[in-house]
């Protein structure tokens, strides 16, 4: 439908479709729908194809049925420890006459800065401006109609290993649905989480999902550094699985319900109940062993991503500080530890910027697949301003898939 736009987030544990309708410029959520994805992907990756493509399949089912509509097309999310990323930078001489800079220049310099060398089993996902410079001027956003004989453009480059990409192409597409474009999680996180402000002061968000903790650091309103952790909330599930001799599910339950990353912040007399393996007995603990257990991981995961933001050529410009984002985000202590460990001051980021019914999704959990309704909605109804349709980036990957299926099936 031309007005609807449809999120897919495939992360490692779950599966969330958001159905969004673009009602007089206005965004409305009118259908959710999420399925458990623990056997198909691992780590952000498709492992299993049938068992992803029925979760997908579950998924959307779900979101049409509470929209009361049908969907023939997504915006999915990619991650996992894959991505790569870089910056680079492109120069032209402004086309003669009257040297002033057109639509044209700027795509000529995007694609200059654009041409590095990526290796035959890796495919660009993002090529994102960041910045435009004439002659000896920095700093410009859009240079179209300024006068100069030299134009260079500062670009953020995102890539990914083609085979996960193929992969998740062809599980949505085995539960007959299309991709509109994949996008990188922690881009469409920021959609949904971060204030003009921030972007602009320097911030990073830490988006913990499942199986990774994916970072992007942004400053002077434009995407300057991406990262992946393999590490995230499957880790803190199965140390307290392993830690209090108790089933998978059961810690998943017991990290949701009494989790804290921070000992300090459990009283000494909080006790829980632990249901033992295999039918044995259940005990009682205090919340503090399990915290205990919780604190180590859940350091690590900010230690290395502390680590991976100072290497960050933009590492020292986060003025706005940390955002927290994903189904771990929100556990107890978790703001208190990250600012201990960061130095910053730390917030958790919840969706916003949609109407409808957003009780349902006002969750850091939400944040990739509301994300990509707004990403969608902005490259399908708010293109503004000079930059680069990444549809062409989309449309080589799909044509590198498509020569690789024709010799599969054709060899």
């Amino acid at each position: 439908m031309a007005n609807t736009i449809v999120g897919l987030d495939l992360g490692t544990t779950k599966i969330a479709c958001i159905i969004a309708e673009v009602d007089r410029d206005e965004l409305k959520i009118v259908g959710v729908g999420t399925c458990n994805s623990s056997e198909g992907l691992r780590r952000g990756v498709v492992v299993n194809l049938e068992k992803t493509a029925k979760a997908i399949e579950k998924a959307v089912s779900d979101a049409e049925q509470m929209a009361g509509i049908k969907v023939d097309s997504v915006y999915a999310g990619i991650a996992g420890d894959h991505i790569r990323s870089i910056n680079s930078r492109g120069v032209i001489a402004v086309a003669r006459g009257s040297q002033e800079i057109t639509q044209s220049d700027v795509d000529r310099v995007i694609d200059a800065a654009q041409a590095v060398y990526v290796p035959m089993d890796r495919e660009m996902l993002h090529v994102i401006p960041q910045g435009f410079i004439v002659d000896t001027q920095r700093g410009i956003k859009d240079p179209i109609g300024m006068s100069g004989v030299r134009l260079e453009a500062e670009v953020h480059i995102v890539t990914g290993a083609v085979t996960s990409a193929e992969n998740i192409y062809k599980s949505i597409k085995r539960a007959g649905l299309k991709v509109n474009d994949l996008v990188l999680q922690p881009l469409a996180s920021s959609y949904a989480v971060l204030t003009p402000d921030e972007k602009a002061l320097g911030v990073a968000l830490l988006d913990i999902g499942g199986g990774t903790t994916d970072i992007a650091l942004f400053y002077e309103d434009a995407i300057c550094h991406t990262a992946v952790i393999g590490l995230g909330g499957h880790n803190l599930t199965n140390d307290i699985a392993i830690g209090l001799k108790t089933p998978y599910e059961q810690a998943e339950l017991i990290k949701q319900k009494y989790g804290c990353a921070t000992i300090s912040e459990v009283k000494e007399d909080e006790m829980i109940a632990v249901s033992g393996v295999a039918g044995r007995e259940e005990r009682t603990i205090s919340r503090q062993v399990l915290a205990q257990i919780i604190e180590p991981r859940m350091e690590e995961i900010f230690s290395l991503a502390h680590r991976e933001i100072k290497r960050a050529e933009a590492g020292e410009t986060i003025g706005a500080g940390i955002v927290l984002t994903g189904g771990s985000a929100k556990m107890a202590g978790a703001t208190v530890l990250a600012e201990q460990v960061f130095n910053q001051p730390v917030r958790v980021g919840e969706p916003k910027g949609l109407g409808g019914i957003t009780d349902l999704v006002r969750d850091p959990k939400y944040a990739t697949a509301v994300g990509l309704v707004l990403y969608g909605y902005e490259k399908r109804f708010k293109k503004d301003g000079p930059g680069i349709d990444e549809s062409h980036l989309f449309e080589s990957l799909m044509g590198k898939m498509k020569g690789w299926f024709s010799d599969l099936f054709n060899g």
